[in-house]
């Protein structure tokens, strides 16, 4: 009978058959697979990112997902069925189909309660495979640590390569804990390393996140690669003044306004609370500022956030500034770069990012970007050429940062020209490419080190 995937584990090695079809695979040198299977098992690549628990992951699968099908590599991403009206599956995209797999109740279950479902997630995933001739899927790339878990029992089982993007690491996040914030279990930690055991290839998006999964979880070099994600630069795309002008008008944004914008999931991890303090604080400093402050928060709860769902409403009401804050509801891309283009600056005061997807599209819509020197942010972002890093998290010193963009006319437009400059060089062809490549190594392997480092249920 199957246990449950975070318990111990002991290595095993592919069967002869698969490794004489493996050595099949990669005869005559490297090669692109044909088809894989993409694992997300906690968030649908439907889903509307900003609430719930989509967010930036959701973006990098479907973008990446229509990427790899133009390099002509089929694309089947398995997610988890949270409605029983969801279609067993769902083409997104020509080359690419999400497949809705039941495992446990279709609603009331939080990411928390998913490790009790990932055995009957895993026969899900198995059977679809099952009813396809041998060879079906070249190559298994899984998102976050629970499809990790599906993940490498499924490419042990067919045989190929896995392939795995931590997105977020339990570690990283428990080490810069906003106040008050829950940390992340032990199980995730185990699950994370055994993730980390199995894995063929470990993609990370910065080198600092590489050197994080070698310090915390023992990655080795030879397992790591670096891609940055990517921003679409079809949707975000800078305008110019008149743009801008047309973005604020269509927002109902005063055109006089200097706009700090938030968005995103509203979580103590994104820490929404500390641009509401930092603005109490300008605001308290330079009172005149009040006229033409506008600080749209474009986002829902998600997470720990989801536990007091108000609480940053009534934080805006306890410092006196629910007058220039205003609260909207998460919306499409098309709608969210024109809120880019409309605002001053995007700020994101994150305690832990992996990388900041928002950073580079705001940048790419030609807003400067002003974040917390964490994580991939440092990347994402340059510091005084396209926006402002600011480390730690005090209100006063994000409040510092801030002043300059509402007070000085010049900087949007000197920091707005350098940031889609920047972002220009990020598009999702090039990761697209890139993991392809990474594909490509991970099946070219010897067949003696592919499977190598496989776990198993005990």
């Amino acid at each position: 009978m199957m246990q449950n995937p975070v318990r111990s584990v002991r290595r095993a090695q592919p069967t002869p058959p698969v490794r004489g079809r493996l050595q099949s695979l990669v005869t005559g040198g490297r090669r692109r697979p044909r088809r894989i299977a993409m694992l997300s098992v906690h968030t649908s690549p439907l889903h509307q990112p900003g609430t719930g628990d989509a967010g930036g992951m959701n973006v990098y699968i479907v973008e990446l997902a229509k990427r790899l099908a133009a390099l002509d590599i089929e694309v089947e991403v398995f997610t988890r069925a949270i409605c029983s009206d969801d279609a067993p599956t769902v083409e997104l995209a020509p080359g690419v189909l999400v497949r809705h797999v039941t495992a446990g109740p279709y609603e009331g279950l939080v990411k928390e309660d998913l490790p009790a479902q990932l055995c009957a997630f895993t026969h899900g995933v198995l059977r679809t495979e099952a009813g396809h001739r041998p060879g079906h899927y070249d190559l298994v790339h899984s998102h976050y640590w629970l499809s990790g878990q599906v993940g490498w029992l499924a490419a042990q089982r067919w045989g190929v390569p896995l392939v795995h993007t931590m997105h977020t690491m339990a570690k990283v996040k428990n080490a810069a804990l906003a106040e008050g914030d829950t940390p992340e279990p032990a199980a995730r930690v185990i699950g994370e390393t055994q993730v980390v055991e199995a894995a063929d290839r470990l993609i990370a998006n910065t080198t600092e996140e590489a050197a994080e999964l070698a310090l915390h979880y023992a990655a080795r070099p030879d397992q790591l690669a670096v891609v940055h994600p990517g921003v679409n630069l079809d949707v975000f795309r800078p305008g110019g003044p008149e743009a801008r002008a047309a973005a604020r008008a269509r927002l109902g944004l005063p055109q006089d306004a200097a706009v700090l914008l938030f968005a995103g999931r509203i979580q103590p991890l994104k820490a929404p609370d500390v641009l509401l303090r930092a603005v109490a604080a300008l605001l308290e400093r330079r009172p005149q500022l009040r006229e033409r402050l506008v600080v749209p928060v474009v986002g829902g709860p998600s997470g720990t956030g989801l536990a007091k769902p108000e609480s940053l409403h009534k934080l805006a009401a306890q410092l006196g500034i629910c007058d220039v804050v205003r609260f909207h509801p998460p919306v499409g891309q098309a709608l969210l770069a024109e809120w880019y283009r409309a605002a001053t600056a995007l700020v994101m005061p994150s305690y832990s990012e992996s990388f900041g997807l928002v950073a580079l599209e705001a940048q790419a819509c030609g807003t400067p970007v002003v974040a917390a020197a964490v994580g991939g942010l440092p990347v994402a972002v340059r510091d005084g050429v396209t926006g402002t890093l600011v480390r730690g998290h005090d209100p006063q010193a994000w409040a510092h940062a801030l002043e300059p963009y509402v007070t000085e006319p010049g900087l949007l437009a000197r920091q707005g020209a350098a940031a889609a400059r920047h972002a220009a060089a990020f598009g999702w062809d090039t990761a697209a490419a890139t993991t392809a490549e990474v594909y490509a190594g991970s099946l070219s392997r010897p067949a003696g080190r592919l499977g190598g480092s496989r776990l198993r249920l005990a």
